[in-house]
């Protein structure tokens, strides 16, 4: 062979080695620390469990709300149009439990950071670093439960499938529809599908056995939709509403978003829930209401 062509043939060769390591370390080495640094977290802080209830709050993103005519108000209505996207983890002595989770999956996140984006929602943390930073990992949680099946709520459902799912037969029945309702990804849920699971038949369904966390029916913006009680010792009692309220400008004006499954259950459902909140003192979280959101305590920081 001809020297000159043997060694270029032998340079090529290590360039393409050298440029496939280059990839490798671009792509798979930030995946690896990403994993490394959820796992050191997580192990860092799980020694230092409390013993009484925590209520962890995790930025899962913000939906962009351009015109919020299908909540039935004009823009000026509004003091803030966008809606926040939280997620929540209950930390109770006998278990844990989480709350809604996300509207971008985990695996929509590029390696190395950077927020990552799904039609007209953006979030700039995946949802198992936050959870890992605050000392859990998906394998801790012990309950997954959601307000109700819409993506902007469950991206990260399947994430907890060894956890137990407490659902709504109405709800996990539509979600397994085919086709599924408006708003909901069935692909979202497919790890649920075999999982264990609680079928919730009463309107308040005690978690722990204690009255501390309680699952409230509260349906009419899906068939099955729900809201939580946690009870904390200092924070006092605290509801967590998913959509039963997307704007505080609902608890004066009655009026319901136009896709909601059934709209005058919803408005029979905040009826009762503000009298639960006017008879307990109960604090009310609307979810979505990002002016508020944005003042909570954020993990690895929690309510008690």
């Amino acid at each position: 062979m001809n020297p000159t062509l043997f060694f270029g043939c032998k340079l090529a060769r290590a360039m393409r080695r050298a440029m496939m390591l280059t990839v490798f370390v671009a792509l798979v080495i930030p995946v690896a620390a990403q994993i490394a640094a959820e796992g050191t977290a997580a192990a860092k802080n799980r020694a230092q469990r409390p013993k009484s209830v925590r209520l962890y709050v995790f930025d899962c993103g913000r939906l962009k709300v351009e015109d919020p005519i299908r909540f039935n108000f004009k823009k000026e209505e509004l003091a803030v149009l966008d809606l926040s996207v939280p997620c929540f983890l209950v930390f109770h002595p006998k278990g844990i439990l989480v709350w809604d989770t996300g509207v971008i999956p985990d695996d929509a996140f590029k390696p190395g950071g950077g927020s990552a984006t799904r039609l007209y929602a953006v979030a700039t943390k995946p949802l198992k670093l936050q959870l890992a930073e605050a000392g859990f990992t998906p394998a801790d949680v012990t309950y997954l439960a959601l307000s109700h099946a819409h993506w902007d709520h469950a991206a990260n459902a399947s994430a907890f499938a060894s956890a137990t799912w407490l659902v709504r037969q109405v709800e996990r029945d539509a979600l397994f529809a085919d086709p599924p309702p408006p708003r909901t990804n069935s692909a979202m849920f497919e790890a649920l599908r075999s999982t264990k699971t609680i079928l919730l038949k009463d309107n308040d369904y005690d978690v722990f056995g204690d009255g501390t966390v309680i699952i409230k029916f509260t349906p009419g913006h899906t068939a099955g939709h729900q809201a939580l009680l946690v009870k904390l010792a200092r924070t006092g009692p605290v509801l967590l509403c998913g959509d039963l309220y997307h704007y505080p400008e609902e608890l004066k004006v009655k009026r319901v978003p136009a896709g909601d499954f059934d709209k005058e259950q919803t408005l029979a459902s905040r009826v009762a829930i503000e009298a639960f909140l006017k008879e307990t003192g109960t604090q009310l979280w609307i979810q979505h209401d990002l002016a508020a959101f944005d003042k909570l305590k954020k993990a690895p920081g929690y309510y008690d």
